[in-house]
């Protein structure tokens, strides 16, 4: 048995479970009570509120607690969209964002917003030129991904977050599948927003938060209590948050960098492996600007679908995309602004993620099965 779809989501790291079950035992309370269970567990809060930051370089009161990836970006879009529309109801967005995105973008549109889905080239990549020529006087929110989830591509934020620093639109990004892989340069790309989700970097599902700039004036998508400074209500999951404190503490910048090295390695054996076998195969995305742990393939004349399953009997894990859309019959979305919406490559594509867990043996093992596969499921 392999598992090989950490883009979609990651199992706990045992460091992880350990915090979560000691947090539920010990620190129960809520952390707006105040008695001192209470206020025992608002400390604990609190101080994992504060390790977030100083990891990431930001202030304390920055970081929103919240459900994760898709509130974060619902809560950053559709609450900057609905505070500026008096400045202006022109949105840019990319043909390529997370659904939790472009979802956000179509209701409103529904709402009378005007959003421009910028274009990618072959390779899945943005031109910052697309974006400048996108920016009008009345554009009021640039929202762009910092890597693709499907593809892994790296886009350009550190230029387009330049290129806004000469404009009054705000800046968000979602960097769920970037946080704890790269850094996250938020102050010197001019990040306005930022979201974040847990179950990417070996956390709790159902945890994240957004990261708001201060000053950034930013109504809550959630009415009720009091909690994260009326920014969210809802009392906070604190066993979750202590969990995702703990894991974002494991990813070090040298962590970072040990693991990008081995997932690199994994990459490359699994490709000579295939070129060996004889295997036809393509990656899809931007070999120069990508993340190492997503490899995107295409094996031409092979149905992606009909592989993935194939594997799957056999003991291997992998996806044909986002698993936010891989239950649904619809192509992928990212791979049609990359090739057109009939192009074969569409249905002969599938994702292998590598992450926490995996070894070379296992990825070896992999990459014989998976050629077999693929001369198998081709005949």
């Amino acid at each position: 048995m392999v598992y090989l779809d950490h883009a979609a989501t990651t199992p706990l790291h045992p460091e992880v479970i350990k915090v979560m079950s000691e947090t539920m035992q010990t620190f129960f309370g809520n952390p707006s009570s105040i008695h001192h269970y209470g206020r025992d567990a608002h400390t604990q809060l609190e101080l994992a509120r504060q390790a977030i930051a100083q990891q990431l370089g930001i202030k304390e009161h920055e970081i929103i607690f919240n459900s994760g990836g898709t509130e974060s970006d619902n809560t950053a879009i559709i609450g900057t969209a609905l505070s500026k529309q008096a400045q202006g109801k022109h949105i840019i967005t990319t043909q390529i964002e997370h659904p939790a995105v472009i979802e956000s973008m179509r209701y409103l549109e529904g709402l009378g917003f005007e959003v421009t889905y910028l274009p990618v080239d072959k390779k899945g990549q943005l031109a910052v030129s697309e974006v400048e020529a996108a920016l009008r006087p009345d554009t009021i929110l640039v929202s762009i991904m910092t890597a693709n989830n499907e593809t892994g591509n790296l886009l350009p934020i550190a230029e387009i977050g330049a290129l806004l620093r000469e404009h009054p639109a705000v800046f968000h990004t979602d960097a769920v599948q970037a946080y704890g892989k790269i850094p996250l340069e938020i102050n010197e790309n001019s990040i306005d927003l930022l979201s974040i989700s847990a179950h990417k970097i070996n956390g709790p599902k159902g945890i994240g938060f957004l990261y708001k700039r201060d000053g950034l004036s930013l109504p809550a998508l959630l009415h009720g209590g009091e909690q994260e400074e009326k920014r969210r209500a809802g009392t906070e999951n604190l066993a979750a948050i202590m969990g995702m404190a703990k894991a974002a503490s494991l990813h070090t910048p040298e962590a970072q960098q040990a693991a990008a090295e081995q997932y690199q390695t994994f990459a490359d054996v699994l490709m000579e492996t295939l070129a060996a076998q004889g295997i036809d195969v393509q990656l899809n995305g931007d070999p120069a600007h990508k993340l190492p742990h997503i490899l995107n393939l295409r094996f031409p004349g092979v149905s992606s679908d009909l592989l993935l399953m194939k594997l799957d009997l056999k003991g291997a894990a992998i996806s044909t995309g986002s698993a936010c859309t891989a239950g649904n019959v619809e192509p992928s979305h990212v791979l049609e602004a990359m090739v057109g919406k009939e192009h074969p490559a569409i249905r002969e594509s599938v994702r292998v993620s590598f992450g926490y867990g995996n070894t070379l043996a296992e990825i070896e093992a992999f990459a014989q099965l998976l050629a077999e596969t693929v001369l198998a499921t081709k005949k």
